[in-house]
């Protein structure tokens, strides 16, 4: 693929499916690095940060070949993740001396990405960038992130150890772009005390019809206020596209189909956008927060569907025993993947780009992919990671943080319509937004939802056919 800069076009495109999530987060509601802030969120996301370090400068050589190489990396998380991606920086600049790493946080997903756009016009980048499962493609389109092959290769990068679910997402034409890192993928989480109280079995519901029998025993209500949820919806920002990709599975529906054809009027993905606005509306036993994992802890409700990137902080902060399981059934079982990778600027010199190769082999190597686990509870990226006898006996200690990896050869990557879309998550999103909040009808709304997806994916079309013909 031809390293480039950003066409005029190219940015405007980028820059403009930034626009929503700002203009969002603006408006009151969070655009966090995964999710509501101040525990781990939808994608595992954690609270505002201190403070962002301004963006260095890629030289257009490197001068002093063999002295030990300066990089940049570009990181999104913060609280308690925040300090293990901080403390992954450290580990590699300890265990060698060719290479050292200047970490410097951007703020969420939203804002690096933004970020790095202006950075690229600026010709101001950094060496090695964290980038989301809805943005990392934007960038491949527009030829703003590098062909990893070969460097993986000098690093001895060995990909038939990466599990493949995770790994392939990020392959394009047969060469990776994209490598995992911080990967996830949805759980149903649950309060064993109040489910204790309501005489309910430990364990997650097998369907959402079981779940439905369950709710009216985990409600609490002061006449006709609902004071405790038996379930919570997160809002448009904190990616309830995300989550709900698996319920319109679940109903037999989708988003759309590979070839960007939207398929939002689908009468299974309408039926499962009724679904969700009868739990709030008809039946009475959900709402939508705006701060889902932090009202979770509090108490607001009783079960929801969160990352497992989320699930050491949520473990740490409740003050009950938190419980997990696969996603419920409908008509079928359905999950997908999130999450965020690793990429390097395609503008990055070539010793810089080899330095942070190196770099990211070290991030998702056997061992360190399993203490970044171990302390978050995203995915294990690496097969042998989940097999080693230090995993192991941590899933024994921890069963909760084994449900997502027994769950992950069930999943599936998400439909083009939420990740390949710009801004595709907010369109999606905000039009639950008008279906939950706002009683809507559904299929008014996703007629309109798929309209709006439907154009956004036309320039996309466009530049993928220049791209990969």
């Amino acid at each position: 693929m031809e390293q480039r800069k950003l066409t005029r076009r190219q940015m405007l495109r980028v820059l403009v499916a930034g626009s929503g999530a700002a203009a969002l987060a603006a408006c009151g509601a969070q655009a966090p690095a995964t999710g509501p802030a101040p525990t781990t969120a939808p994608g595992g996301g954690e609270a505002q940060a201190p403070t962002t370090a301004p963006a260095t400068a890629a030289p257009t050589v490197v001068s002093q070949t063999g002295s030990t190489v300066n990089i940049t990396y570009w990181g999104s998380f913060s609280g308690g993740l925040g300090e293990a991606e901080q403390a992954m920086v450290q580990r590699f600049n300890e265990a060698q001396n060719e290479v050292k790493v200047e970490y410097q946080f951007q703020g969420s997903y939203e804002e690096t990405a933004q970020k790095f756009t202006a950075a690229l016009q600026a010709n101001v980048i950094p060496d090695v960038i964290l980038l989301s499962d809805v943005w990392w493609f934007g960038f491949y389109v527009a030829g703003a992130i590098a062909e990893l092959d070969g460097l993986a290769q000098q690093a001895a990068v060995d990909f038939a150890d990466y599990e493949p679910v995770l790994l392939n997402e990020g392959v394009r034409q047969g060469k990776h772009f994209w490598i995992p890192f911080a990967r996830s993928t949805p759980l149903f989480y649950y309060n064993k005390q109040l489910w204790a109280e309501a005489g309910l079995p430990d364990r997650a519901p097998e369907t959402w019809a079981e779940f439905s029998e369950w709710a009216p025993k985990l409600v609490v209500k002061e006449g006709d206020k609902l004071t405790r949820a038996a379930f919570l919806h997160p809002n448009g920002a904190s990616y309830i596209a995300w989550l709900f990709q698996g319920v319109t599975w679940q109903h037999g529906g989708q988003y759309s189909l590979p070839d960007f054809t939207m398929t939002m009027t689908d009468a299974n993905t309408v039926r499962a956008a009724q679904f969700y606005q009868d739990t709030a509306r008809k039946l009475g036993w959900a709402t939508l927060v705006q701060e889902l994992n932090k009202d979770f802890i509090g108490g607001v409700g009783a079960a929801m569907l969160a990352s497992t990137g989320g699930l050491a902080g949520i473990t740490r902060d409740a003050p009950f025993k938190v419980g997990v399981g696969f996603l419920p059934r409908e008509t079928s079982f359905g999950c997908c993947t999130g999450g965020a990778g690793l990429a390097i600027p395609s503008g990055t010199p070539d010793e810089k780009k080899l330095a942070a190769m190196k770099y990211i082999a070290f991030a998702t190597n056997p061992e360190q992919a399993g203490i970044w686990s171990r302390s978050t509870g995203y995915m294990p990226v690496r097969i042998s990671t989940k097999q080693s006898p230090e995993m192991q006996a941590f899933f024994t200690e921890n069963p909760n943080f084994k449900t997502a990896v027994e769950q992950l050869p069930l999943t599936r990557a998400q439909d083009a319509a939420r990740v390949f879309v710009r801004n595709g998550d907010q369109i999606i999103g905000k039009g639950l937004e008008r279906i939950i909040v706002n009683g809507e009808a559904p299929a008014t709304v996703f007629a309109d939802v798929n309209q709006e997806l439907s154009t956004a994916a036309a320039p996309i079309l466009e530049d993928l056919k220049a791209v990969e013909g």
